[in-house]
């Protein structure tokens, strides 16, 4: 069965432009109910529309940033801001310590949603001075949001509606959690092939870890803390997408980049793995990143290293 978010089927925009798209019920519960989905094609049959059928952008908009607030405490609870700086901190200091690049340095992050990642980094300052920290996101409610919490917040960050690769600065890292599983087949290649052919450095991303602990880990927290059904299942949903380790390093494996996992699968307790990250860097920065990392350097694994860290 073909498993579907149904935050992938709500909404819609136009390619280039970002413009929304209409989005009719009808259409979304049918793809639902083709791939045997029942449960969720109920969830979008509870979904207001307009006299056309059309989904009401307005309750969609509110039922996504209300399921996004909930997944913040994910975040917090799994502590992903304390977990990223423990990766981002050497990497860029690898980066400066290599003279590749002046500062000051950009870090954008994919698919940032409400921008938590962005924001925890904005008022920790964890990252120093000379990086601009950026959060893009093709959902303008989202990125709305993010950027009144963030001025609300008082914080030195910005967020951007868009495509994070056809803005007018590169970025110098690119980040990411929770986005990569939403990526199928050739698309996932492109995802990371785009990212090496631009003058980025480096990228982060955190995904699930693919254990078969996974999607009960999943269930019990999006019960225990989502009060909207499409929450609650598109959490499932995410964790039985997961992609493999093996899947990961051979999509991010492209010219100019060295791929690398960090706590591969195998190398740690599956009732402790929640998320891990895939990391890339231009192939001159491996050396003075693993420096920096220090005994932390032995969880770094590359493709060719993998099958020996998943037996031990």
């Amino acid at each position: 069965m073909q498993l579907l978010e149904i935050s992938d089927l709500i909404t819609a925009v136009e390619p280039g432009s970002g413009r929304r798209l209409p989005v009719r019920r009808a259409e979304v519960v049918r793809r639902l109910r083709e791939c045997g989905d029942e449960r969720a094609a109920r969830i979008v049959a509870d979904l207001p529309v307009d006299q056309d059928g059309v989904l009401d952008p307005h309750e969609v908009d509110r039922v996504l940033i209300s399921v996004h607030t909930e997944l913040q405490r994910l975040n917090e609870e799994l502590r992903m801001g304390e977990r990223l700086v423990h990766l981002l901190g050497p990497l860029f200091s690898a980066i400066r310590s290599s003279g590749t690049q002046a500062g000051p340095y950009r870090l954008v992050d994919v698919g940032c949603g409400l921008g938590y990642m962005v924001r925890w980094l904005a008022a920790t300052n964890a990252l120093g001075a000379d990086v601009e920290l950026v959060g893009v996101d093709l959902d303008a409610a989202l990125v709305g949001e993010a950027d009144r919490l963030a001025r609300a917040e008082g914080l030195d960050c910005r967020f951007v509606h868009g495509d994070a690769f056809d803005m007018p600065q590169a970025a110098t890292v690119y980040i990411s959690t929770g986005v990569l599983h939403h990526f199928r087949g050739p698309a996932l290649a492109e995802f990371f092939q785009t990212q090496a052919a631009s003058p980025a450095l480096a990228f982060c991303h955190f995904d699930i870890t693919a254990t078969p602990l996974a999607p009960i880990g999943a269930w019990v927290f999006h019960l225990a803390r989502m009060r909207h059904p499409l929450g609650r299942h598109d959490g499932v949903v995410s964790a039985r997408r997961a992609h493999s380790d093996e899947t990961l390093l051979r999509a991010a494996t492209a010219p100019g980049i060295r791929p690398l996992v960090y706590e591969p699968r195998g190398s740690v307790n599956p009732f402790c793995a929640t998320l891990r990250p895939v990391i890339g860097v231009r192939p001159h920065l491996e050396a003075p990143l693993r420096l920096a990392l220090g005994r932390a350097a032995r969880r770094l694994v590359g493709p060719e290293h993998l099958a020996e860290a998943a037996t031990g």
